[in-house]
């Protein structure tokens, strides 16, 4: 028995002073009588005027007892008396909704989501009202969405807002996370209950054994037999082989138990862009290879034709970037030297024009003079100049060398990687004097053949035709002009990847080591993404669906997370869980209030008591209310006339 508005101690200081109050009142009920006399000639003054001890006496006890009764019961009422104590006997119960990407499938006209919500509903309104309730929406981490509530509108409210995410469910962080805060934030730790479909991903179900054992677990489960097949990535990057030529790799995976034949189909701009048929085993994935020529920026479709209970990882739609030409401009008189080389790559379109024909404003990116300085500089991004006028070129020529050898080639610059030939003779050669930012790429023993100057514009200055020397039938010639395009204008070389994936944890591996300082991860609106670079392997985690960007030396990677993350396999719950809504809760004696019956009791006792002992004391005070205002008349010396006529004094 408990009060849980007042005090043990608040209770009896006003009790007492409630009855203390009442008993004086009940002790000075007697009042003085009124004598009246013939004369006062009659009275004999005494010489020591008697002594009175009056004892003073409660008239009536019985109604002094039921008033201070019901004074009692109202106090006890107004503390709310109860019997049991609410902290000792609430307890504190978890429920875990599963939010994964598996809880939007559906069954007929109803989501798993919705059957999950509303059994979790069902177990609030099955609980004893001072119990209470924390909701904790669970996928790949877990979220709390209340704390320990006691009020079930917010709860149920919650619930209803709750809906399911883009990842797979991370059971073993979420139960984890639960056990944490019962032993932490719980007064009586009540149950456990995960409602939900309870699909995770196949390494989660290998590490099961390592899940927290929770003793007071239930679960309300919601089953959906599905044959699903989905889309689990894909990828596409530029072909290193053919012009203009992107590769699609597409992952589709069967999580049904039947083998299932899907059509698979790719749309680009809305039109067609190929179809496979598959044939997919139980538990099974399948990769496809597709080939697309396009140079246009637009959207890629892939798209399963099969309908089946999981729609959401049956389309999938990636943005192709446009796939430009590098215009080059050569002004040669002699362009058949460089034409094989040019020609050579499919990422360049080259123009050949005289020297005659020279215009600083063409419409080009990279322009290439032969042998020639002109009046005026172009505007390009980047100049090549081969074999410049000893008094125009823009890097001083310090000596001319004959029959000289090519002794070093700058393999830590991007223009010299992959160069190594060391017996090539250069039968002519321009010996550069560098300063400032100039970057030696060719060396022979007399200097640098071959400068470049970084800045804007670019300028690479080579002392030396390469189609015109012994370089013209090495391998390293048409490399050594792929580094010059790919130096002087790097984006459209730019390596690019494509792919369309799920949140969570995502992987990307490098060619070679790759600092963190050379690299930047951001998401859709530009805002940093922390990462982590172990070897060459670089990871990240998000949660929210949308386009990540990743820039490296090596090119720019795009990750579209916008595919569900679908569990592989099925959590079995342990045999010790309990199952389904309970009907009633065993455990400690709840609380239970008994302040109305009080109160009503109170009321009672005070209306007995002024029925029983009330109306003698209403009577007597009718009955003498007429001597009382005529003696009050009396006494008031401004009342000297009734009705007119003066008023006799009794003598």
């Amino acid at each position: 028995m408990s009060l849980l508005n007042l005090s043990l101690g608040e209770f009896f200081a006003l009790f007492g002073a409630l009855s203390g109050i009442v008993l004086t009142l009940y002790l000075l009920d007697r009042s003085r009588r009124r004598q009246v006399v013939a004369t006062l000639r009659f009275w004999n003054p005494a010489e020591h005027p008697p002594e009175a001890r009056n004892r003073r006496r409660i008239q009536q006890p019985w109604s002094l007892l039921l008033q201070l009764l019901s004074i009692c019961l109202l106090l006890l009422a107004i503390a709310q008396l109860q019997f049991g104590s609410r902290e000792r006997s609430a307890r504190d119960h978890i429920v875990i909704l599963d939010t994964s990407a598996w809880m939007s499938a559906r069954t007929g006209q109803i989501t798993l989501a919705g059957q999950a919500k509303a059994l979790a509903r069902a177990y609030v309104r099955s609980l004893p009202a001072e119990d209470r309730v924390m909701i904790i929406r669970a996928d790949a981490l877990p979220t709390p969405a209340t704390p320990f509530e006691s009020d079930r509108a917010r709860i149920e409210q919650a619930i209803l807002d709750t809906t399911p995410g883009s990842a797979a469910l991370d059971l073993n962080e979420a139960l984890e996370f639960t056990s944490k805060v019962m032993r932490t934030r719980a007064t009586r730790p009540g149950e456990v209950v995960f409602a939900g479909a309870g699909r995770i991903a196949r390494h989660d179900a290998d590490a099961g054994a390592g899940m927290p054992h929770i003793d007071n677990l239930r679960v309300l489960p919601v089953t959906l037999v599905a044959e699903n097949c989905g889309i689990r990535k894909i990828g596409l990057r530029r072909s290193m082989t053919a012009d203009g030529v992107w590769q699609v790799f597409v992952a589709v995976r069967n999580y049904g138990r039947a083998p299932r034949q899907v059509s698979l189909g790719l749309r680009f701009g809305g039109a067609p862009a190929g179809s496979r048929t598959l044939a997919l085993q139980p538990d099974s994935e399948q990769n496809i290879t597709f080939e697309y020529k396009t140079r246009a920026a637009g959207w890629l479709e892939a798209r399963l034709l099969d309908r089946d209970d999981f729609a959401a990882d049956n389309r999938a739609v990636l943005e192709l970037p446009a796939m430009p030409l590098l215009k080059v401009a050569v002004f040669s008189d002699e362009p058949g030297l460089l034409r094989p080389v040019l020609a050579s790559n499919p990422g360049v379109e080259a123009r050949f024009l005289k020297t005659s024909q020279y215009d600083p404003g063409i419409d080009a990116q990279v322009v290439v003079l032969d042998r020639f300085r002109p009046a005026r500089m172009p505007a390009a991004a980047g100049t090549l100049w081969i074999e410049p006028p000893s008094a125009g070129s823009p890097v001083p020529v310090r000596t001319v060398v004959q029959n000289a050898p090519v002794i070093s080639w700058n393999s830590d610059h991007q223009l010299g990687a992959g160069l190594h030939t060391k017996d090539l003779r250069l039968g002519s050669a321009q010996v550069f004097a560098v300063s400032g930012t100039d970057v030696p790429i060719a060396s022979v023993e007399a200097g640098p053949v071959i400068v470049a100057r970084p800045g804007t514009p670019k300028l690479l200055v080579a002392g030396f035709h390469p189609m015109r020397s012994g370089m013209r039938y090495e391998l390293a010639t048409p490399l050594l002009f792929a580094n010059m395009l790919h130096w002087m204008a790097p984006e459209v070389f730019r390596r690019t990847e494509i792919m369309a994936g799920s949140v969570g944890s995502v992987a990307h591996e490098f060619s070679a080591d790759v600092a963190a300082s050379d690299v930047t991860l951001t998401g859709e609106g530009q805002e940093a993404i922390p990462f982590t670079i172990q070897g060459r392997q670089l990871r990240f985690f998000t949660l929210t669906p949308g386009i990540v960007r990743l820039k490296s030396p090596e090119g720019e990677a795009v990750y579209s997370l916008t595919l569900p993350e679908v569990g592989e396999t099925r959590w079995e719950p342990p045999k010790t869980a309990l199952h389904g809504i309970p009907r009633h809760f065993a455990g400690l004696a709840r609380a239970t209030d008994i302040w109305p019956w009080l109160a009503v009791l109170g009321g009672i006792g005070l209306l007995a008591e002024w029925l029983l002992f009330g109306r003698a004391r209403r009577s007597n005070f009718f009955r003498r209310a007429p001597a009382r205002i005529t003696s009050l008349a009396a006494r008031l010396p401004w009342i000297t006339r009734t009705r007119g006529r003066p008023v006799r004094k009794a003598s």
